[in-house]
């Protein structure tokens, strides 16, 4: 990805742990490297298919005076997540803000936090065999829709499947969809989990009848394995009601494990 470099924007804003900085203020040094794709913007010599540096400046220095934090870590948290929420074409930035003269009783020159934050793409399956089952995922889709750190991409149809796992009950809807997140991976699942509980989902019997399942099947192509949540699903290639909607809108995805697309999966699991 191409970068678009700001350095040492100066800044007069009020944060800080002691009372004195938040009343008084003080000068704030912020470095951007913003992650942009410039071929088109470069091929066309077309501002609009770039991010203008000057808007962005702007909006630090904007920010940056609007808002107090005790904390750098917090301004520098809370300013990179609202310029990749401002600016649809930066895809990720490294941020850095510099507080020269940190009061800490010794002769220092300059403190500074530097953070690195993205979109990341991520793929959820959806099912429910429960009351109205198309009623339920569109909840949980919604639920989704109304996080402002997540974007849907693309959903896939929703299939009719027969149970998994040997409980006997009804059939399922089935389906997965596309989304980019600013949230990590435990951020995600929490959503998810979220979205869930507003249906009233209970957790009784494994493998058993549901009003919602959101599972996260993959994160960009990491590799995580925590008690609460193992990506990749560890299920995904032994799941047709997963991979049939996923090769609909990722077809050529690679599980990061396995190294295969989705569609090679599919197709050793049919045959």
């Amino acid at each position: 990805m191409d970068r678009i470099t700001i350095q040492n924007l100066e800044i007069f804003a009020n944060h800080g742990v002691f009372p004195e900085e938040t009343k008084l203020g003080q000068k704030f040094l912020v470095d951007a490297e913003l992650m942009v794709d410039t071929r088109a913007a470069g091929l066309q010599d077309d501002l609009d298919k770039s991010v203008h540096y000057g808007l962005v400046s702007q909006e630090m220095t904007r920010f940056m005076k609007e808002n107090t934090f005790r904390l750098i870590e917090a301004a520098a948290e809370q300013m990179a997540e609202h310029l990749l929420l401002t600016f649809p074409l930066i895809r990720g930035l490294m941020l850095e803000i510099k507080k020269p003269w940190a009061p800490v009783g010794l002769p220092l020159e300059t403190v500074s936090v530097r953070i690195e934050r993205r979109w990341h793409k991520a793929y959820v399956a959806f099912g429910s065999n429960m009351g109205d089952r198309k009623a339920h995922i569109e909840s949980g889709i919604q639920v989704l829709s109304e996080e402002k750190r997540i974007r849907l991409g693309k959903i896939s149809d929703m299939i009719v499947t027969e149970p998994y796992g040997g409980v006997e009950q009804e059939d399922f809807l089935n389906g997965c969809l596309e989304l980019e997140t600013l949230l990590t991976p435990m951020e995600l699942l929490a959503v998810l989990q979220k979205a869930e509980q507003k249906e009233k989902r209970e957790r009784l019997v494994h493998w058993g009848p549901r009003t919602l399942d959101l599972d996260l099947l993959f994160y960009d192509d990491e590799i995580l394995e925590e008690p609460e949540l193992a990506v990749p699903h560890p299920e995904i290639q032994k799941r047709r009601f997963v991979l049939e909607p996923l090769a609909q809108i990722a077809p050529y995805k690679v599980h990061p494990l396995l190294k295969k697309r989705v569609t090679e999966l599919l197709s050793e699991l049919e045959d």
